[in-house]
């Protein structure tokens, strides 16, 4: 046997070891390996795998021993629902929302330019509250006593994603209770899939903000576009137009002149790190997965609200699992006890979620995708603007530049989609997503 490469291997030592404490010079949160985002995403993976393990082999038993044709008993409806469900597809549908935009274009002006009104004044309350208290939750501490009072963070990204998709299926169940769905056909372990990697790009989101700027995060989020572009055409085989592609190289430059422009000499809170670009790289493939896994499910008869149902029941039972065999949901609840401030911001994170996600499905139903695109384009825009405010991020002449060619790409992109519209082309649909 050759001896080992003893050089070679403290070579790489001392390559890599710098890199490695230069960024966790950059985090003050890296106290310790079990505080490294990668042990804690290893756990909840670990957490989320005890579920969908044994899941994975019921379903094959049951589909192997063709239960759907001699099962019985009790237990029957419950697994058929799960497991089979009612395989034959409706068309893309949602006859709701096409029946809403049909009325919406024959009531009067007034009328309409109300709900627009409405509709963008909730969606940018909700989602502004969101993002502000999102960055105040992950980056500011609770608890701190006078001026030189360091306080308590709360660590658990996780948590917070449980809180959100709890109240998030508690408004969708009742809103299917309330008012008449169509007949549900999907099997319901589909939604898992969706309901996974919205967990884990949620998980990611938050986790994010440890270790780069809420407007760094805000920038990634509107280049979402060109991974979906590009799982869609590797996945689904779609087809996009030349002016996709364009726009697409617009919001990438645009972004890499943000990112590009930030230096390392400035407070803490506003320096993108290596750990904060690798997490934010995770969120966007994650997303882009379940923007295309969805838009599948859709080709089952089902509506918007149903799908919010499915995703977030799923998504519940992944986090309050995970959360218990890490024992961090107690651990949780008894932070939310010594700090009632966080436990108002986590509630209203929660209730600002849930309202924006109804407000999504209602402007889409009324007004259609176009003009729901530009009212959070707009959005991205001020959320940039307030927390640069509220927090005091810095960003450059170079930076303000490259923002302002993402949003101008986003915007000819809305242009060029209203542009085919009128001309009786159907553009391909990229699937709604929280943004």
């Amino acid at each position: 046997m050759p001896p080992f490469p003893w050089s070679l291997w403290v070579g790489v030592m001392l390559c890599v070891l710098p890199a490695v404490r230069a960024d966790a010079e950059d985090s003050s949160l890296f106290l310790g390996w079990q505080d490294a985002w990668i042990f804690r995403l290893f756990l909840n993976v670990l957490g989320y795998a005890t579920i969908i393990i044994p899941g994975y082999f019921l379903i094959g038993y049951f589909k192997r021993v063709n239960y759907l044709e001699t099962g019985r008993g009790l237990c029957f409806p419950v697994i058929k629902t799960c497991v089979f469900g009612n395989e034959s597809k409706g068309g893309l549908l949602d006859d709701a929302s096409v029946t809403s935009r049909n009325e919406a274009e024959s009531s009067s002006s007034a009328r309409q330019a109300g709900k627009l009104l409405f509709c963008a004044a909730g969606l940018q309350v909700s989602y502004l509250t969101w993002g502000v208290l999102q960055e105040r939750v992950m980056t500011r501490s609770y608890g701190a006593t006078g001026a030189e009072g360091s306080g308590e963070r709360f660590k658990d990204s996780q948590f917070l994603v449980f809180m959100n998709r709890i109240l998030a299926l508690t408004v969708a169940g009742l809103c299917c209770v309330v008012f008449k769905q169509p007949r549900h056909a999907a099997p319901m372990y589909k939604y898992s899939f969706a309901s996974l990697s919205n967990i884990l790009s949620s998980w990611c989101q938050y986790e994010a903000l440890k270790y780069i700027s809420f407007p760094t995060q805000v920038l990634a989020k509107a280049s979402k576009v060109i991974p979906v572009m590009l799982m869609g055409k590797i996945v689904s085989r779609k087809s996009y137009e030349y002016w996709e592609y364009l726009t697409a190289a617009l919001i990438s430059v645009g972004v890499s002149m943000f990112l590009l422009s930030s230096s390392t000499n400035k407070h803490p809170s506003t320096v993108t790190t290596f750990s904060g670009v690798v997490i934010l790289g995770g969120y966007i493939v994650f997303d882009s997965f379940t923007s295309n896994w969805q838009d599948n499910l859709f080709k089952y008869k089902m509506s918007s609200v149903q799908m919010m149902f499915g995703v977030n029941l799923f998504s519940c039972l992944f986090t309050v699992g995970s959360l218990l065999e890490q024992g961090a949901f107690f651990d949780s609840l008894a932070f939310m006890a010594r700090h009632s401030e966080f436990a108002f911001h986590a509630v209203l994170l929660s209730v600002c979620s849930a309202c924006g996600q109804l407000f999504i499905f209602y402007t889409i139903a009324q007004f259609g995708a176009a003009v729901f695109t530009i009212i959070m384009t707009l959005r991205q825009a001020i959320a940039i603007l307030l927390s640069c405010f509220l927090y005091g991020h810095a960003v450059t002449q170079v930076g303000a530049f490259g923002v302002a060619v993402v949003f101008l790409a986003l915007f000819l992109r809305v242009y060029a989609r209203s542009r085919m519209k009128k001309s009786g082309k159907r553009p391909q649909q990229t699937p709604v997503q929280k943004v």
